[in-house]
């Protein structure tokens, strides 16, 4: 897969933009990025696309900025031209995907039939649109349509909101979300980014899923591991969980024989995607320690530990 659809993968929520004023578009872009999410595809169902997509670009480098509603191969010169990093569809038109691929720059044309995903295919595709999701079936027409197409990944975009977006996220066939209910006409309009910001960070919120699974405490032998959980048990009314060097006190307690990683202890931190919250946090400049990793059969992370401690405790990431 191109490495521009790769970090679309590991951003998960690509907020889409109508934008009639170029001048607005570097403060929204900030907006944006402040609230977790560094992309937009900008449309071009107004004339300032073309410009904000540039002033972007120019202001923030690292931005991952692309232009959709793109519908001739004239646009995509602009939108090129303007720096955009990749071009969305709303249909499957092979004279601009055969015109992108052409050029280099990814493309994702919009399918929601299988004779269009066939042909995406056939041009050496493996991520496409799926527009209008809702209005289109939804999920479970993604769902029925991925099976014989294993190798196709998808983008949905139409109808995603706060309310289905972490279902539509957590099928494996789903690359990432187009939305647009966190940059709402009239909030652009009026200029109040700040609550942008909020919005943004509330759906960043809901895809990543933050929450505390268990705190690890350090022993230093097996007859402190056994008192400290008997002592949780016996105050909680907590059922004991003995396993190799640790003793689970009810789910959220994790005691250990001897001292591990964190001066007290560890705290896990569950997630619905531990590679997007991985990739969140290094674009806060979070470190890992990757000997602590653990990927599944896929090759999908499971767990991970930050490389510094916090507040005397070592925090890992782990998979809900």
């Amino acid at each position: 897969m191109n490495d521009t659809l790769k970090k679309i993968g590991e951003i998960g929520i690509i907020p889409v933009i109508k934008i009639e004023d170029a001048s607005k578009a570097v403060p929204l872009a900030e907006a944006l990025s402040r609230g977790g999410l560094p992309a937009a595809e900008v449309t071009f169902r107004t004339a300032a696309a073309a410009d904000a997509i540039r002033a972007v670009t120019e202001a923030m480098p690292d931005m991952l900025v692309g232009a959709g509603t793109v519908l001739t191969t004239e646009q995509v010169d602009r939108a090129a031209d303007a720096g955009a990093k990749f071009i969305v569809s709303p249909g499957f038109n092979p004279k601009i995907v055969k015109y992108c691929i052409e050029k280099g720059i990814p493309v994702c044309p919009g399918c929601s039939t299988c004779g269009e995903m066939e042909q995406a295919m056939e041009l050496g595709l493996d991520v496409v649109k799926f527009f209008p999701a809702e209005a289109a079936g939804g999920l479970s027409v993604i769902k029925a349509v991925s099976a014989p197409y294993g190798n196709l990944k998808f983008m949905p975009t139409g109808g995603i909101n706060e309310e289905n977006i972490l279902s539509y996220l957590k099928f494996p066939k789903i690359l990432a979300c187009g939305g647009s209910f966190m940059v709402k006409d009239a909030l652009i309009k009026e200029g109040n980014f700040a609550e942008i910001e909020r919005l943004t960070r509330e759906a960043v919120a809901i895809m990543h899923g933050f929450e505390i699974v268990h705190v690890g405490i350090n022993s230093q032998n097996a007859e402190e591991m056994k008192k400290t959980a008997e002592t949780l048990c016996r105050l909680f009314l907590l059922t004991p969980d003995v396993r190799s060097k640790a003793i689970f006190a009810g789910t959220k307690f994790e005691v250990m024989e001897t001292p591990y990683l964190g001066k007290n202890g560890h705290i896990a931190i569950g997630c619905n995607f531990p590679d997007r919250a991985r990739a969140y946090l290094e674009r806060l400049g979070v470190e890992f320690n990757e000997s602590t990793a653990a990927y599944d059969e896929k090759g999908n992370l499971k767990i991970v530990y930050l490389k510094e401690e916090i507040g005397g405790f070592a925090f890992h990431l782990v998979k809900k």
